[in-house]
């Protein structure tokens, strides 16, 4: 069976093209980096969360970003952005106790009239304006939009000794990744009708959990989230690519 084609791509959707805000949460506790911030650590002598925010600051699509941080690392990465001089930065926000808080925690700061916004984990830093334009085209006609890639490998599911139970049909599997979009009261009806919604990682799945139907469109290989060492080193030969 072919892959499903992605069919909405930001040049060619015909619309005017919308601006959005974007949260970028960056409030993780980097458990898996060895003990360094991983929104702190370095890629070719700049820190990860300023890739991420430069790539934001200078898209069109973007109208202001809000971050989200830890509590204590809010006068340092005021720093830090004054200092690359990130000037559609408008708030630093402090975090949750989990996801879900932070990401509430950053709606809070918009104002009435932003009914719609963009979500992005702040150790992404290979995100493109390409992705970016592609999320918010789809925003303009939808409730919630998710950028991804299709699944390559050979998916099996196990039963619980760890035996395979099925070969999954890879074909219609993707990877989802940031930013993801949402219609703001949208997504806070569905933190209040959705059992558990503090313990959704993913933006979208809530609101998918609400009953509301989540756009895909196409994200970018690239677009990978640090999580280990090996992770930056990754990052550090795909920006080296690129310039």
């Amino acid at each position: 069976m072919e892959q499903t084609k992605f069919k909405l791509k930001y040049e060619t959707c015909g619309e005017e093209l919308q601006q959005y805000p974007v949260i970028v949460v960056a409030a993780g506790s980097s458990s898996r980096m060895q003990g360094v911030n991983k929104q702190l650590a370095e890629i070719n002598g700049i820190p990860v969360i300023v890739h991420t925010l430069k790539v934001f600051d200078q898209s069109p699509f973007i109208s202001r970003i809000i971050l989200v941080t830890k509590q204590e690392d809010i006068p340092l990465l005021q720093r830090i952005t004054d200092e690359y001089d990130i000037k559609k930065l408008t708030d630093i926000a402090a975090g949750g106790k989990d996801r879900h808080s932070s990401v509430k925690n950053g709606l809070s700061r918009l104002t009435a009239e932003e009914t719609k916004v963009l979500i992005h984990d702040g150790a992404r830093p290979l995100v493109s304006n390409f992705v970016i334009g592609n999320v918010t085209a789809a925003l303009a006609n939808e409730n919630a939009v998710i950028c991804a890639v299709p699944i390559c490998d050979t998916v099996k599911r196990a039963d619980e000794n760890l035996f395979v139970s099925e070969t999954v049909d890879r074909n219609r599997l993707y990877a989802v990744q940031t930013p993801q979009g949402i219609s703001v009261p949208q997504y806070l009806a569905a933190c209040k009708t959705v059992s558990g919604a503090e313990l959704f990682t993913d933006d979208a799945a809530l609101m998918e959990a609400a009953g509301e139907k989540v756009k895909i469109v196409e994200g970018d290989s690239k677009n990978i989230k640090i999580t280990t060492q090996k992770d930056l080193i990754l990052a550090k030969l795909y920006l080296e690519e690129n310039v």
